[in-house]
């Protein structure tokens, strides 16, 4: 199978696992999953799908020379989001930790599709679907891990994405910078998306209205929660469907919301995203934010 990523370039994929899992239904379901949340059509920035960020999340570990299971492990790790990603998490959870996708992973790993290719293969399924297992694919706020780093490059402008991808390497099993400089390119870069975009107001309101409306929808029964299990659209088509909706989710197809209905949601809190990265100096693992006093202040700022 031979692959082409904006980010990483051409791959010919040549594990027959990995080609199964791609070409599955539950993979494929990716694609109608925005990124962002909400489709570009109701969205301030262009997005990309699920599916995307998925097979980069491989193609990185692949180039960070992960083994086969973790390469799985990074290909599955969004299989359990929902239409609507984490704005389905303000619907059935809460707005400040979006983990409600990450609760349900196990169940959707499970499914019988994906369960019998890896058990196909003579692959072990328990390692597989314990993303602990994977300390490359998965690390928890502030450090970096191919997830984290994959979609957040996938916004950089292109100059500083190729300068971060170029520095990066893999030390005592973590994901590192070769020096200083790089590693506070990519963090500062990322804290600039967290706070003009991820954390934005613009974001917040989009969220917080989108959700409300699907909860409308919930409670007129026009949907249920089974409906999530497909993809945007088809969510999205009943919505229309509803006089009431249409014209609420109408308001979303401005790139820019009035300040009137942004100021509503002024204070609501939304998942706070940073990194702050491990880089090597002298030949020792150092964290920038204990080496870089404006870096720390730029997170507390930020937060």
């Amino acid at each position: 199978m031979k692959i082409k990523d904006r980010i990483y370039g051409n791959f010919d994929i040549k594990e027959p696992v990995l080609i199964e899992l791609i070409k599955s239904k539950p993979v494929q379901r990716l694609k109608g999953i925005a990124q962002f949340g909400l489709p570009d059509k109701y969205y301030f920035i262009k997005g990309y799908s699920r599916y995307e960020h998925s097979i980069g999340v491989m193609l990185l570990l692949k180039i960070l020379g992960a083994n086969l299971e973790e390469q799985i492990a990074g290909l599955l790790h969004d299989i359990s989001h929902s239409a609507f990603s984490h704005v389905f998490d303000w619907v059935v959870g809460t707005s400040e930790s979006e983990d409600y996708q990450d609760s349900i992973h196990n169940r959707f790993m499970n499914q019988k599709k994906i369960k019998g290719i890896i058990n196909k293969y003579n692959l072990d399924f328990k390692e597989i679907i314990n993303l602990d297992n994977f300390s490359l694919l998965e690390r928890e706020i502030p450090n970096l891990c191919a997830d984290r780093i994959d979609y957040s490059l996938r916004e950089y402008p292109v100059k500083i994405r190729k300068y971060c991808l170029s520095n990066l390497i893999v030390r005592n099993n973590k994901i590192v910078f070769q020096n200083r400089k790089a590693a506070k390119v990519f963090g500062v870069t990322f804290i600039g998306l967290q706070v003009h975009h991820w954390g934005s107001l613009e974001a917040v309101a989009r969220y917080s209205l989108l959700a409300d409306i699907l909860k409308k929808a919930l409670k007129k029964k026009l949907i249920n929660k089974k409906d999530f299990l497909f993809n945007d659209k088809y969510i999205i088509d009943i919505l229309e469907k509803d006089p009431q909706l249409k014209d609420e989710l109408s308001v979303l197809k401005n790139k820019k919301l009035d300040t009137s209905i942004l100021n509503r949601f002024i204070n609501t809190k939304k998942k706070f995203r940073y990194v702050d990265p491990i880089y090597i100096e002298r030949d020792r693992l150092e964290r920038l934010s204990k080496k870089d006093i404006g870096f720390r202040k730029l997170i507390e700022r930020s937060r």
